[in-house]
């Protein structure tokens, strides 16, 4: 399994577009087993969720995200956790023990993902 972090510095990033870089955490057995580092490639409108995407992201994990790029990640079935702060690989630890939620600072009606039942209880 792989999770991106948007990040800036060790940091969770607050918005996902405009993020310094993209943390992608390696996960075997419910554990991280590598981290590496992406430059984000720059902000256009559809292009970071394709590209997390294509590299096997299977969880994203922000401060926030517009509704169009919470939509790609929805219809590729890519896990997106919203509303996340502080350092990234705490952020990463706390979702593999389950307690990170998504509290969907920005929230669809239709998505499909397991927090699902967090959807708007801001």
């Amino acid at each position: 399994m792989k999770i991106a972090v948007a990040t800036n510095g060790s940091q969770v990033s607050g918005h996902f577009g405009h993020s310094e870089s993209f943390t992608i955490y390696d996960i075997e057995n419910g554990k991280i087993s590598s981290q590496s580092t992406v430059p984000n490639p720059g902000h256009k409108p559809g292009f970071l969720p394709n590209f997390l995407g294509d590299m096997g992201v299977e969880v994203i994990i922000v401060g926030g995200m517009g509704a169009s790029a919470a939509e790609i990640f929805r219809q590729r079935n890519i896990e997106t956790i919203l509303g996340a702060q502080g350092d990234a690989t705490t952020a990463v630890e706390t979702y593999l023990r389950g307690e990170l939620h998504s509290n969907d600072a920005f929230c669809m009606e239709h998505h499909h993902h397991h927090h699902s039942e967090d959807c708007g209880n801001h």
